[in-house]
């Protein structure tokens, strides 16, 4: 047994941050079912249901850099609190919108907590576990994104067709008292309370700091990573239970589906928590986005009920286990001074992605495009992403940034 298994207290943060995790993906998880549901209640077009997916994203994109460059000033707890404190506030009063207008506001300030999150969550873990095992324990760190994702599919589909999506936001409000006991069972790195006592940038230092000339090509190569990343990612998931509507399943079922899909992700991050630590964390990327690739391609052209379930499946193991590796991969790539910053402004720029992908679906099925076009759309993007890590990402495995630092 590894050394990180045996310490009670790196168990514990793990666990405490992943809970964290889970409730995130649940609140984004239970969005894609809720508008699947909005869309026949509230008569919503293909483009207004690209809007209010679009929405959310613009707060996350802003929501991981405000957090990321505030984790670098304030610390990485503090700003693991205010960001689920933020975004469980606002699902539970997106149960009473009244209107699309005011649900859209709403789901703007939720995404902001959502979004700053995930990168202050992985940044404190990356910091507080030994560097041979780092990878490995991020990766199951975002394993939790999965049993967040399986929640949401629960709750969708027992309480959704009877009870109404109002009451899908309420529950989703309720992890805002788990904040009561993360207050006190979570603390910053000893990375980070180190450095904080002997040098500290500003903000504008840490903004020039990740482009400058050793960082520069490893910044831009996570933001084309991300932004690709999260593009079809969200493009694609928020869709399923639309997608599988349009070829002609109903919504219960469309829900019974995408349950059974999500279940694969828990093997696609296991797997490349293996792979990561054996092979590097390129090897993970460039293997699961490819295979990404492929699922997504042929996702699009399945008809029949088996072929589409193993595309979806196939489509949800290696997208989540690359997911797993890239938010490994990032942190590692900056120092402790700016490592948030770095890691939030990758973030951040893929939520570009992240609203670029679900309106420029609800654009195309409003135009009547093929279902199978808009998913080579993003077979391509996803290749992009290979390419870039594949000929100038650097590999991170067994480096710590702090000793090659030249801060």
């Amino acid at each position: 047994m590894s050394n990180f298994w045996k310490d009670a207290k790196q168990r514990k943060l793990l666990t405490n941050a992943g809970f964290s995790w889970l409730f995130d993906a649940m609140d984004i998880g239970m969005l894609s079912f809720i508008i699947a549901a909005l869309a026949v209640s509230w008569d919503l077009g293909a483009d207004q249901v690209g809007w209010l997916t679009a929405i959310n994203s613009i707060g996350m994109a802003v929501g991981a850099a405000l957090a990321g460059a505030m984790a670098d000033r304030y610390g990485r707890r503090i700003m693991l609190l205010a960001t689920l404190v933020l975004f469980c506030v606002a699902t539970g009063l997106s149960a009473f919108a009244t209107s699309f207008a005011m649900l859209c506001v709403l789901r703007f300030i939720a995404g902001i907590g959502l979004g700053g999150e995930l990168p202050v969550a992985s940044t404190l873990v990356s910091e507080s576990v030994p560097i041979k095992e780092r990878g490995r324990i991020i990766v199951i760190l975002e394993s939790f994104w999965a049993a967040g994702w399986l929640v949401a599919a629960l709750i969708s589909y027992f309480v959704i067709p009877d009870y109404g999506w109002r009451v899908a936001f309420i529950i989703g409000a309720l992890p805002v008292f788990y904040a009561i006991y993360l207050r006190r069972a979570i603390k910053d790195s000893p990375r980070y309370v180190k450095q904080a006592n002997e040098q500290k940038l500003n903000f504008l230092q840490r903004v020039r700091f990740i482009w400058s000339k050793p960082y520069r090509r490893s910044t831009l190569v996570l933001w084309i990573l991300w932004f690709m990343v999260v593009f079809s990612y969200y493009g694609m998931f928020l869709w399923l239970p639309s997608v599988m509507v349009l070829k002609g399943f109903t919504l219960v079922k469309s829900f019974q589906y995408v349950l059974l899909m999500t279940i694969a992700q828990l093997p696609g991050y296991f797997t490349a928590a293996y792979f990561i630590e054996k092979f590097g964390r390129k090897f993970v990327l460039v293997v699961y986005l490819t295979l990404t690739a492929v699922c997504a391609l042929w996702f699009g052209l399945a008809e029949t009920e088996a072929s589409l379930l193993t595309a979806g499946a196939l489509l949800s193991f290696f997208n989540l286990g690359a997911w797993g590796g890239m938010y490994a991969y990032t942190p590692e790539l900056y120092p402790t001074p700016a490592r948030a910053t770095g890691v939030g402004f990758a973030a951040s720029f893929g939520r570009i992605g992240g609203i670029l992908g679900p309106f420029l679906v609800g654009m195309l099925v409003a135009s009547n495009v093929a279902i199978s076009t808009i998913f080579a759309i993003f077979f391509v993007s996803i290749l992009i992403g290979v390419v870039a890590i594949l000929i100038w990402g650097k590999e991170t495995k067994g480096i710590d940034p702090d000793a090659e630092s030249q801060v």
